[in-house]
């Protein structure tokens, strides 16, 4: 197998070109992570979620022409569910052989030369952790009663993190960072999330305008620990849009949505994805309501057009 430098570069220019294509105002965070991984690094993205982590992910790999294999991370991620193991009920007839071995997701990325992307990374367990950092120094790993499995060129590890929730993580070990580049990618510009929103739902330009403005102060609100991401405003406008159609208030999902509908959707939407700082007294509707009637007057009072931000 051919591991010279020329063999693991990825196409960089063909990653940036999807990725530009496809994801809203994260022109930057492609070109370094599309840069990273034609030089054959691996990438810690760190960020909360629905920062576009994902899809910036699976365009710079149609980009490149690999392969991307998803993985959430979570306690139950043990090293079997990462390498593979051997079928059972073949090995009680068999005995162990190569031909029941059943590949996971690390094993099928290193053979595919795939870019293997895990989810929460900070909730792996360390045991698991740690035979992904053995992969990433030898770029093999033996696997009992199967034999050595030896990565591909263009295989990648992109690990992903939210570093703002602490609950159920593990600490990421400095090996880890030293075997990997960091690239924070934050939530984007109001304008940038407007295009989102708009683009993924279709709705009304005031509803997309309150909906998106909302998310936003979810993030800073004093009565808040954990706010919304955008894909809470995203739901909130798809919501709201079925709602007025439920209640005939709008024959088309273009046509303008009643605040009531609105207000009913933010809380469905949005009451579950927020996390109430500690010492808040009142519920979590009233905090969203409320939130939810200020963003309209926000964009009321500035003399906006609906939805210009």
């Amino acid at each position: 197998m051919d591991n010279s430098a020329a063999a693991r570069r990825l196409d960089v220019g063909g990653m940036v070109r999807v990725a530009r294509e496809r994801v809203v105002a994260r022109l930057r965070e492609a070109e370094v992570v599309a840069a990273a991984l034609s030089a054959g690094r691996n990438v810690l993205l760190e960020g909360p979620p629905g920062t576009g982590k994902t899809t910036l992910l699976r365009s710079l790999a149609d980009g490149a022409g690999v392969p991307l294999v998803l993985v959430e991370g979570n306690a139950e991620l043990t090293p079997a569910r990462l390498v593979g193991h051997h079928d059972a009920s073949r090995v009680l007839t068999e005995d162990y052989r190569a031909e029941n071995f059943v590949p996971g997701p690390l094993t099928r990325a290193m053979t595919d030369g795939a870019l293997l992307y895990v989810e929460e990374f900070n909730r792996v367990p360390e045991e698991t952790m740690n035979v992904l950092l053995g992969v990433l120094s030898e770029r093999e790993m033996h696997v009992p009663r199967y034999g050595r499995v030896t990565a591909r060129p263009t295989f990648r590890l992109v690990a992903a993190m939210n570093p703002f929730d602490a609950v159920g993580t593990a600490r990421v070990t400095p090996a880890l960072y030293d075997r990997s580049c960091r690239v924070a990618m934050g939530y984007q510009d109001e304008d940038a999330e407007l295009a989102v929103v708009a683009a993924a739902t279709g709705g009304p330009v005031d509803l997309v305008a309150q909906a998106v403005r909302t998310v936003r102060i979810t993030r800073d609100h004093p009565e808040l620990r954990i706010g919304a991401s955008v894909r809470g405003a995203i739901d909130t406008v798809l919501i709201a849009r079925e709602l007025a159609t439920v209640r005939g208030d709008a024959a088309s999902p273009a046509d303008p949505v009643d605040d009531t509908a609105g207000l009913d959707a933010a809380l469905a939407a949005l009451t579950g994805k927020v996390t109430l700082a500690d010492g808040t007294a009142r519920p979590v509707e009233d905090v969203v309501a409320d939130i939810w009637h200020r963003a309209g007057l926000e964009l009321q009072s500035a003399g906006e057009e609906p939805g210009k931000a």
